[in-house]
């Protein structure tokens, strides 16, 4: 195979899975979205800009090593960040990690995790739908 016919079927192949990533997405937003309507009766969408200020947030009710999404993720979310403990993670923005947030009960589990850390609380719908929005915008 040609390199140039191997760059062509590499480039299908992407644009016909992004399709599945973005509606793997939209159905976790969607039951965020759920979720924050049946607390909030004035619910009125997600905003990516309330999600990027939630990121780049600092806090005191969580971990006083974790102050910040960013403390682990850096404040560039295409960027690769590290845990505590030097283990990898990677990259936040959907830009750069197409499987993110594709999964309800995977992005759940982390959300309920990181939350407490970060904040000391668990996360509201709002918030989570928000992150999410923002981070699907990088």
């Amino acid at each position: 195979m040609t390199v140039k016919r191997f760059m062509i079927l590499s480039a299908l192949a992407i644009a016909l899975a992004a399709p599945a990533w973005s509606a793997a997405q939209d159905a976790v937003l969607e039951q965020y979205k759920t979720q924050a309507a049946a607390a909030d009766g004035a619910f009125a969408g997600f905003s990516a800009e309330h999600g990027k200020a939630f990121f780049l947030s600092t806090n005191t009710g969580g971990g006083a090593d974790t102050p910040s999404c960013t403390s682990c993720h850096t404040s560039n979310p295409v960027n690769a960040g590290q845990t505590r403990a030097g283990k990898a993670i990677e990259p936040m923005a959907v830009s750069a990690s197409p499987g993110r947030f594709t999964d309800f009960a995977k992005t759940e589990k982390w959300f309920t995790r990181n939350c407490k850390t970060v904040l000391g609380r668990e996360c509201t719908p709002q918030e989570k739908g928000d992150f999410i929005t923002y981070m699907s915008r990088l």
